[in-house]
């Protein structure tokens, strides 16, 4: 096949799970089929100068996108205030994009174009003719924002981007050639709620072999957070660790260390490290695995999000044992007490954690387990042949 590949960004430095899933599968996807990329350039040159790594032909759009910590995003909020288009999506409308799909789409008489994520999606000029690949159910993550949020004005703003989320999501789901989500659970719900005819799910996968844990491991932390930092519902979940649940395991374990490893963390997480030596913040690292190898039990404190957690499949293969709440475990086919720990709220996830630091049976019972889970099912060739199936139907 002849593959148009549109996304928001490109694949390296690859610091998000959206990126990794991408990645993964364009590198399978590409051995047997012509992929070509395009997508919004943000200054960064790895990001081009790699993508040979997984397509034929890349196409880079110039298109400044502004950090949330900076007076243009500031702008961008406020103008949300009043344009149909939510805020998460206007912020990659691109008409240099929209126009170089169209000159290609023409020209190159692909077999097919994927509309990866969402965010994108304005920039296609038909979506018809699109299989929009859902990495998470976008309203799904605001509605979820406006049960969690923190202050009244919060909560006003985030159930006018939760509407317009929904209304555009609806629309495009409702528009594309067919939807591929990443789990049976995001593939019902955009069934059932915006009414799409044509949706499939396809697994999040692991890489096993760059995974396997090494005989000699430096220690590390008791415990780690592993996400982009800069992410909404990984901020929300790492301060109400932080804060609800970490007090609770140091009554019984008052030494236990926290790891916040990811991109960009905010003001607010640098904040909590600052006042507690026991918390590190590691911002971007070059390697994830270390740290995941050298910490006792990995954490998924979620309370917002969709999606699959690529974290946990990763922790799973790295060995390490895995506490979650469900809404960081959802849409993964794990059973409590089985290859997982799940709890929601903080004494059950205290206790959750303080049972596998506790216990080394316990953490070899189970990360045993999820190994075995995610060695039958999940590797990254598998996902792509189903990929690529999804695609020819």
């Amino acid at each position: 096949m002849k593959l148009l590949w549109v996304k928001a960004d490109f694949l390296h430095p690859t610091t998000r799970g959206g990126q990794i899933r991408t990645l993964e599968t364009l590198k399978h996807l590409s051995k047997r089929h012509e992929i070509h990329y395009v997508a919004l350039a943000n200054g960064d040159p790895e990001g081009v100068a790699r993508s040979s790594e997984y397509c034929a032909r890349a196409y880079p759009i110039e298109h400044q996108v502004p950090e949330k910590t900076s007076a243009a995003f500031a702008g961008q909020l406020v103008k949300g205030l009043v344009q149909a288009l939510p805020v998460a999506v206007s912020r990659y409308r691109s008409m240099e994009m929209k126009r170089r799909i169209a000159d290609l789409s023409r020209r190159e008489q692909f077999d097919c174009t994927v509309c990866d994520f969402l965010f994108p999606a304005p920039n296609l000029p038909d979506l018809s003719s699109c299989v929009l690949f859902e990495h998470n159910v976008e309203a799904m993550i605001w509605r979820r924002h406006v049960e969690n949020a923190p202050t009244l004005a919060h909560r006003l703003y985030y159930e006018l981007q939760a509407r317009r989320m929904f209304e555009y999501e609806r629309r495009v789901c409702r528009s594309a050639r067919s939807v591929i989500a990443v789990s049976d659970v995001d593939a019902e719900t955009i069934r059932t709620q915006y009414g799409a005819p044509r949706v499939s799910s396809v697994s999040t996968g692991v890489d096993l072999d760059y995974f396997a844990r090494p005989g000699d491991v430096e220690r590390g932390t008791d415990l780690i957070f592993v996400g982009s930092m800069d992410w909404l519902p990984n901020i929300d979940g790492a301060t109400w660790f932080v804060r609800e649940v970490l007090p609770l395991i140091r009554k019984r374990r008052p030494e236990c260390t926290v790891a916040l490893a990811g991109r960009k963390p905010t003001a607010e997480l640098l904040a909590l490290a600052k006042s507690d030596p026991g918390i590190r913040v590691t911002g971007t690292v070059p390697d994830i695995r270390p740290f995941l190898w050298g910490s006792t039990v990995s954490i998924v404190p979620l309370r917002i999000g969709g999606g699959t957690r690529l974290k946990i499949f990763e922790a799973m293969a790295a060995r390490v044992p895995v506490v979650s709440t469900t809404i960081g475990a959802e849409g993964l086919p794990v059973e409590n007490g089985a290859q997982i720990h799940i709890a929601d709220e903080a004494g059950g996830f205290a206790d959750r954690c303080l049972e596998l630091m506790d216990d080394a049976s316990a953490r070899e019972r189970l990360s045993s387990a999820a190994w075995e889970l995610v060695s039958a099912r999940f590797s990254w060739d598998a996902v792509a042949r189903e990929f690529e199936r999804l695609l020819l139907v």
